[in-house]
């Protein structure tokens, strides 16, 4: 704030050394994804593999992190064991506000501890715990004893791994403060190669504000406009669930591994049935006031005799899309079970979905077979996918080895690439809407709906008449503006809230005066720096692969064009200029 500089914090768990990196010049980047990005390029070992253990792991937060509403993320940036590039991941709750109190912009961590351990970073310092008794413990319990082990409570953040991330699952996730994550590409993995069960964060600092009527002026107008207009409402009533009925309605919501785009069980899990039969509070992450996150009550019985137990779990659109339509499930009490078994090993819970919805079909189809998964993939059938989610984390045989690298290496191998739902691969995420999507998911940093919502262009152009070559500017338009909003990591539901001129507003209340052309120039670099990262990496949108399932089933009403899809890939080459300036 006010021209002060970054404290980077750089942990090396091999030696057991911590030291503060030197961040002159990267005030620029305005923290976040920039700033992350930035001291990645730095670090990475290019040739070396994604879970070598000396590759680097940035967390860091954005400049406006708990100063305003909804400014609550933390970004993660690593190399992704998934695809073997460039990975990048946001998680809110407490983390981006305990990185502000314990005084740090941003954290590196490299290295590999001889044993399991956990880290605790707070006013004192950083401390190296043992994790040996934590070791193997599944992400609730583990999250349990860290609450009861550590100080600051109610300002703290708690990253954990659960058995997938021990075990090197390549979609293992990271869970942040119970009900969020670092979800997408694998940090999890990355962190248990580094045997990092765990990370607590906290502390007590104070940030004076140089312009306390200024700040306060846009904090109450950003706040007005997120509690009393209806900008945020539908994240706050139902939440992203109310997507699955509408989606499914509009005929874009991939059901049964995408051989249906709409769903006929649609209604008995959207996101009005989950509200009236399991809904029992809604939480905010630290410095919002939305509450967005929705928790539902799953109750069952486990023995005769009335002997029941409840268990507390989030649900969204993207849980229920790849736990629920994905997989043909009907009903609330099958998908809460089988979120509840991803959120306990640590796995992704798209990249699971997903992986599910195409073994069902490769078990049908016959390259698969029954004695090597122990069990049978049908879907609506929750039994089977329980227990192959569990031989992932076990790894009992060559055929869950395979699997636990990711759909994208499996289909190379056992074959059913046809049908396989991968972007770049990484499984896809809960939108079948047209060729934008597609696009967006294959070519976007992170192969992520959030990159550039091709989903949402699919729908403008069909409203509006757009043409290939502005659905393509539209695409990079908007992930460029993202990369702003993610340097300052805020929550990206609220991003008609945070426009140019409200951004650079709300920096200048903080002492950061940039003006809205430098903001543009920032999005601009920032994309740049990580399609060149990309490219070293080994990302080339030369070897893209579109399934022919995304063609063989309609989206909104009609099917995707495989000739409209590729031109509208040749024109985002040249607009964005990926092939030619990096090589590919």
């Amino acid at each position: 704030m006010s021209g002060q500089m970054l404290r980077i914090l750089q942990i090396d768990l091999s030696e057991r050394r911590v030291g503060v990196l030197p961040a002159g010049g990267l005030e620029h980047y305005l923290g976040g994804v920039g700033l992350a990005t930035k001291l990645f390029a730095g670090l990475v070992d290019v040739p070396a593999s994604p879970l070598d253990a000396h590759q680097p792991v940035v967390l860091a937060a954005g400049a406006l992190a708990a100063f305003f509403p909804m400014c609550t993320k933390g970004v993660a940036v690593f190399r992704s064991p998934l695809t073997g590039g460039w990975g990048e991941s946001y998680a809110g709750m407490r983390l981006a506000l305990a990185l502000r109190l314990a005084g740090w912009d941003a954290i590196v961590i490299t290295g590999r501890a001889e044993q399991p351990v956990y880290l605790s970073i707070g006013p004192g310092g950083v401390r190296f715990k043992s994790a040996a008794a934590l070791w193997g413990l599944d992400c609730e319990e583990a999250g349990r004893l860290l609450r009861q082990l550590e100080p600051g409570r109610g300002f703290r953040s708690c990253l954990r791994i659960g058995p997938a991330g021990e075990k090197g699952v390549a979609f293992a996730s990271v869970n942040v403060d119970t009900y969020r994550h670092f979800g997408r590409l694998g940090l999890g993995a990355v962190l248990g190669v580094k045997n990092l069960k765990a990370l607590v964060i906290y502390g007590d600092r104070d940030y004076p504000v140089p312009r306390p009527k200024q700040y306060r002026e846009i904090y109450d107008q950003i706040y007005r406009q997120a509690v009393r207009t209806d900008v945020m409402e539908k994240y706050h009533a139902l939440g992203t669930s109310v997507n699955v009925s509408l989606l499914s309605e509009l005929g874009a919501l991939p059901t049964r591994n995408l051989q249906q785009s709409s769903f006929e069980a649609a209604e008995r899990i959207s996101g009005r049935a989950f509200a009236e039969s399991t809904l029992v509070r809604k939480v905010a992450c630290a410095g919002c006031p939305v509450g967005c996150i929705h928790i539902g009550l799953r109750r069952r019985q486990f023995a005769p005799g009335y002997e029941y137990e409840s268990i507390a779990l989030s649900y969204d659109h993207e849980l229920i899309y790849a736990l629920g339509s994905l997989l043909g499930m009907s009903s609330p009490e099958k998908v809460y079970d089988l979120i509840e078994a991803v959120e306990l090993y640590g796995l992704d819970a798209i990249s699971s979905g997903v992986l599910l919805a195409w073994l069902t079909e490769a078990y049908q189809n016959g390259l698969v077979r029954e004695e090597e998964l122990g069990c049978r993939p049908e879907f609506d059938q929750v039994e089977g996918y329980l227990t192959a989610l569990e031989n992932l984390v076990r790894q009992p045989n060559e055929l869950y080895t395979l699997l636990a690298r990711g759909l994208a290496q499996a289909v190379e191998q056992l074959g059913g690439r046809e049908y396989a739902l991968c972007l770049g691969g990484h499984e896809m995420a809960g939108y079948h809407t047209g060729p934008a999507n597609l696009l967006g998911l294959a070519v976007g940093a992170r192969h992520s709906h959030l990159d550039n919502a091709g989903y949402s262009i699919d729908q403008k152009a069909l409203k509006n008449g757009w043409d290939e070559a502005r659905m393509v500017q539209e695409l990079i338009a908007e992930e460029k503006w993202r990369n702003v909003l993610n340097c300052l990591c805020t929550c990206l539901f609220a991003r008609e809230i945070y426009t140019p001129e409200v951004v650079q507003q709300a920096l200048a209340a903080v002492g950061i005066e940039r003006s809205r052309t430098e903001l543009a120039e920032l999005g601009e670099e920032v994309f740049q720096l990580k399609n060149r990262l990309r490219s070293q990496l080994g990302y080339s949108t030369r070897r893209l692969y579109f399934a022919p399932r995304y063609f063989a089933t309609p989206a909104l009403g009609r099917p995707v064009d495989p000739a409209r899809l590729g031109e509208m890939l040749e024109l985002y080459r040249r607009q964005a200029g990926v092939e030619q300036d990096f090589g590919g």
